[in-house]
């Protein structure tokens, strides 16, 4: 790390990237409003999620069009929601903004709280999501930390202090706090340091000479910036399972595991059938957080007329309204795009 002598001016850069800031900042919608609910809304979506997925296919407006605020989120029934978010993954994040809903709606009176503890109480809210909902909606001086402003933080001083270590997570969220405390305008603070991520001091080929606080800026080697301890390996996972279709619809399965609860899937092969499977559909791959799925669709063995409480036939009509991962989304249209299938009785 530089010496404490040569450390970057908190209250200096502040200023530099609101000015920035003021004449290059991006139109997103969320930065129209001052309604905490839209800005929620756009902070969980925009969660392990590019900005490009949110807006360009339609998320962001599908939802506030559906549940435009806290009571009608509240009220909704979780399959409507879960349909709503379908391909935008990690299910948790549906689900803990209507029991946020409902929390705001029986312990706040249908008014989300300004309060940074109170928000940082309410389901599914981090550091992260509070300091931005207080920020970009109130103007609190709370500070956010994400992948770009970690980028941009870990390069202005020069640190390779691994930034997912305990002591670069606190160093981290100290020079946040330090920079959005020095500044009369934090939500155009914090949003600045996000935008200079996304557009300057991007992970590779960073612009520096186009950059608002270069001159404050200690990195030698950008590039080389933030270090991270190494990721886990990528594994490979296989799953297989059935497709059977019947004059009436498509057998599915009720997901049960915590990161899909609530979504329907084409069901689980009999793990007595993986050794020596059925004839093989169709087969498939997706990646998801840090494995790789080979899905595997097979031929039903056995005509089954009963099946688990977990199972259902879903009607041809009702299979798109169905909440269901998109993995499984996409390798149940082609399979019934197909239509050369047998039906089953």
């Amino acid at each position: 790390m530089p010496s404490k002598a040569a450390q970057p001016d908190p209250q200096a850069i502040a200023a530099e990237l609101v000015n920035w800031f003021g004449q290059h900042a991006r139109d997103y919608p969320w930065r129209r409003t001052r309604d905490p609910y839209a800005i929620l809304i756009a902070e969980v979506m925009l969660q392990q999620t590019q900005i490009a997925t949110v807006l360009d296919r339609g998320y962001y407006t599908r939802w506030l069009e559906r549940f435009p605020d806290f009571p009608t989120l509240a009220a909704a029934r979780e399959d409507d929601v879960l349909k709503v978010w379908e391909g935008l993954g990690y299910y948790r994040r549906a689900r803990n903004l209507q029991r946020l809903a409902r929390e705001v709606i029986a312990k706040h009176g249908g008014v989300f709280p300004q309060d940074p503890v109170a928000i940082l109480a309410l389901p599914g809210i981090g550091p992260y999501t509070a300091g931005a909902v207080a920020s970009f909606a109130f103007g609190l001086a709370e500070p956010i930390v994400d992948g770009n402003i970690t980028r941009v933080l870990a390069r202005i001083y020069n640190d390779a202090t691994p930034v997912d270590s305990t002591a670069g997570t606190k160093l981290l969220w100290a020079r946040a706090k330090a920079l959005v405390q020095t500044t009369e305008d934090p939500r155009s603070l914090n949003a600045a340091l996000m935008e200079l991520g996304q557009t300057r001091c991007t992970p590779t080929k960073p612009t520096c000479d186009l950059c608002p606080v270069r001159a404050h800026c200690r990195a030698t080697e950008p590039e080389a910036l933030p270090v991270k301890h190494a990721r886990p390996a990528i594994t490979a996972v296989t799953e297989h399972v059935v497709f059977l279709r019947t004059s009436e619809g498509v057998l599915l399965e009720l997901e049960t595991g915590k990161r899909r609860t609530g979504l329907w899937k084409l069901p689980a092969l009999h793990p007595m059938q993986v050794d020596e499977p059925p004839p093989v559909l169709l087969r498939s791959h997706y990646g998801i957080t840090r494995y790789k799925v080979t899905l595997w669709v097979h031929e039903p063995q056995a005509e089954e007329s009963v099946w688990p409480d977990t199972h259902r036939i879903i009607p041809f009509g009702e299979l798109e309204s169905t909440p269901m991962p998109a993995p499984y989304r996409r390798v149940l249209r082609e399979l019934l795009e197909r239509g050369e299938f047998r039906l089953h009785a």
